[in-house]
């Protein structure tokens, strides 16, 4: 069976991305999340192919430092990142999607505010 990629990028295209997109999105209500606005698609890092951008990719960590948050020096947009979470995938901001479609997604709310207790019921679910 064929992949199907989508493609996405920053505010100003110096970061161009495509991806093979999951079956969910995930709305989470971190201080990050709600702040940048970041709607997650997590694929694995085998579904993730940098076209162009990584000359301008700037790196922010924060609390335990674990997750990657990279954002584009020209623009300032994070259009993905590697996630504490899930840390073999990628996080694809849904915003930052050229291609539309994905909003037949099944969505899930994540407490990011209960990060330890919100993932271990989430990974509870998913086994």
């Amino acid at each position: 069976m064929q992949k199907t990629f989508l493609k996405g990028g920053c505010h100003c295209g110096a970061v161009q991305f495509e991806f093979v997109p999951s079956k969910h999105v995930i709305e989470c209500n971190c201080s990050i999340c709600t702040m940048s606005g970041f709607v997650h698609c997590i694929v694995p890092q085998s579904d993730f192919v940098l076209l162009k951008g990584s000359n301008v990719l700037r790196s922010y960590r924060f609390n335990t430092e674990t997750a990657n948050h990279l954002f584009c020096e020209i623009c300032g947009v994070k259009s993905y990142y590697y996630p504490r979470s899930h840390p073999d995938s990628v996080s694809i901001n849904l915003r930052c999607v050229a291609d539309g479609g994905l909003d037949q997604l099944d969505t899930i709310k994540f407490d990011g505010r209960n990060w330890e207790k919100e993932i271990h019921q989430l990974r509870s679910k998913s086994h």
